[in-house]
């Protein structure tokens, strides 16, 4: 009993501390952030320190470029995976084991660190391209989006009840169609979540596209060159000696946490809707 009442002590303290942690931050964030965010921000280009205004729509539309590019690459290899492992990767005996060495590799993926997939993509994208570009850090996004997508839909489609795949089979229906038109369908809030979910991992990764995409202070709407985010520009500005150019970095950090939490309580309310 004493252990016990000991252990809720410890576990409350915990989360008092927790929370008011997450609140400084927050309350941080909100505070300096907000007197660098405006409507300049998301139009203008950013200036020479010392200059009034200014602002990052240049990283704006970057970000918004890369991690477009980054769904289409990842969210279809992703679906296809997931779709593979839960409705044929169960079959002989072989398939079984191959899904379930998938299913390993795709765990340890999502532990990878994100600037160990930088430094890949570097070697095989930037490398041999002779340049950073967009595509470089859409194909790094890319691979840190495929494992929760992956593992996602295998997950989602393998809460299906089997006997709305043995009903669909059983009147005729094609493997394609009955995965297509049932199970798909079925399972499509929870797959939908996990998608927004990716794209909010990924959203506030700047380690991989400090080797790939670069930056750039002006308009880029070219994949193959280096392209300006929010991400590393936040880091640049973070680091520099002007003050204006923090502001910036402060308004850059609040817009994207808005945007993370934004689409982490999209997923929340999808997952309820589907529970």
């Amino acid at each position: 009993q004493i252990g016990s009442g000991f252990m809720m002590v410890l576990s409350a303290l915990a989360l008092v501390f927790g929370v008011a942690m997450l609140a400084w931050v927050l309350g941080t964030l909100l505070a300096r952030g907000a007197g660098g965010v405006s409507l300049a921000l998301f139009t203008e280009l950013p200036l020479p320190p010392g200059e009034a205004g200014g602002g990052l729509a240049h990283a704006v539309v970057g970000t918004v470029q890369v991690t477009g590019l980054a769904v289409l690459l990842g969210v279809p290899l992703g679906l296809a995976g997931g779709v593979w492992l839960a409705e044929f990767g169960r079959g002989t005996v072989r398939s079984r084991q191959l899904a379930s060495v998938v299913r390993f590799l795709s765990d340890v993926l999502m532990g990878v660190p994100s600037i160990v997939v930088g430094v890949f993509v570097y070697g095989l994208v930037v490398s041999p391209m002779g340049g950073f570009s967009g595509l470089a850090g859409a194909i790094a996004l890319a691979i840190l989006m495929l494992p929760i997508v992956m593992r996602t839909t295998d997950e989602m489609l393998r809460t299906v009840p089997p006997t709305l795949r043995e009903a669909a089979l059983g009147l005729g229906a094609p493997m394609w169609k009955m995965v297509w038109y049932v199970s798909m369908k079925a399972a499509l809030p929870g797959i939908i979540t996990g998608v927004i979910l990716a794209i909010a991992r990924v959203g506030g990764e700047t380690a991989p596209l400090l080797f790939t995409a670069l930056n750039t202070p002006y308009w880029n709407f070219s994949p193959t060159e280096p392209t300006g985010t929010l991400n590393v520009t936040l880091f640049n500005y973070a680091m520099s000696p002007y003050a204006d150019w923090q502001q910036l970095a402060w308004g850059a950090a609040l817009v994207i946490t808005a945007a993370v939490l934004g689409l982490t309580i999209v997923a929340r309310r999808l997952r309820k809707a589907k529970s």
